[in-house]
């Protein structure tokens, strides 16, 4: 699987992220948090593995507190 999950400790958190990754450009979709990596908030973020630097200096840039797993 050439997947990652970003994790949130809120929602609102969650789908500001959501907007910010859309807007740029690239392919990400608000899943159920995967329960054997966390059980804040119910929500989690999945995009594609080429992705990862992208979406970790994009979160980071706009002040996401979030943390960036591997599913594999």
């Amino acid at each position: 699987m050439n997947q990652g999950v970003v994790l949130f400790h809120t929602t609102t958190s969650a789908l500001r992220a959501e907007k910010i990754l859309q807007k740029a450009g690239l392919s990400v979709k608000l899943i159920p948090t995967p329960r054997e990596l966390s059980s804040d908030c119910g929500m989690a973020l999945r995009f594609e593995l080429p992705d990862w630097e992208t979406v970790e200096k994009g979160l980071a840039a706009a002040r996401v507190e979030c943390e960036l797993h591997w599913l594999g």
